[in-house]
């Protein structure tokens, strides 16, 4: 996620400033959740994440999700249409694809966001749900990165054309 991140920074940073935004909220992100993972370069320090852990990344996923649906994509949808119909279509085409991993990230979010980890059965669902967020934000990040490509591709195309 980390590689994929710094080749996103490199293709797409700079350009705008929510882009950057959102790119370094995303950073932020990953690295919470390899913190609350102890995926490298961190090392679990227990088997639960404290509360505190728990709730801080539940407030930057959602602080991630809201940036990209509030901020980036109507821009970079109306950006897009303006460029050109093929980038508008499939901005269109990726964009339900995101909500759907929306959706699923918003539930992780509900579950888990108030710390109440003295539920026996929360407890012993964190670790596959925690597994589940990692496969959807891998998703996600992929879906995004689509759009961003699809908006500078689509952009230099109709600029190189002009």
């Amino acid at each position: 996620m980390l590689t994929k991140l710094e080749q996103a920074q490199q293709a797409w940073g700079g350009t705008h400033n929510a882009i950057d935004h959102w790119l370094e909220e995303r950073q932020e992100l990953i690295v919470d959740y390899c913190k609350l993972e102890g995926l490298p370069p961190f090392k679990k320090t227990a088997a639960l994440p404290s509360k505190d852990e728990l709730q801080a990344f539940c407030q930057i996923l959602i602080d991630y999700l809201s940036t990209g649906h509030f901020e980036v994509y109507d821009q970079i949808v109306s950006q897009c249409a303006e460029n050109s119909t093929k980038s508008l279509s499939l901005a269109q085409q990726i964009q339900p694809k995101i909500v759907l991993t929306t959706e699923a990230l918003v539930e992780f979010n509900d579950k888990y966001a108030d710390g109440n980890q003295d539920d026996d059965a929360l407890i012993k669902s964190l670790d596959n749900d925690m597994s589940k967020v990692g496969e959807l934000l891998e998703q996600r990040f992929e879906l995004e990165d689509q759009l961003l490509y699809a908006l500078s591709t689509y952009h230099r195309e109709v600029v190189d054309a002009e």
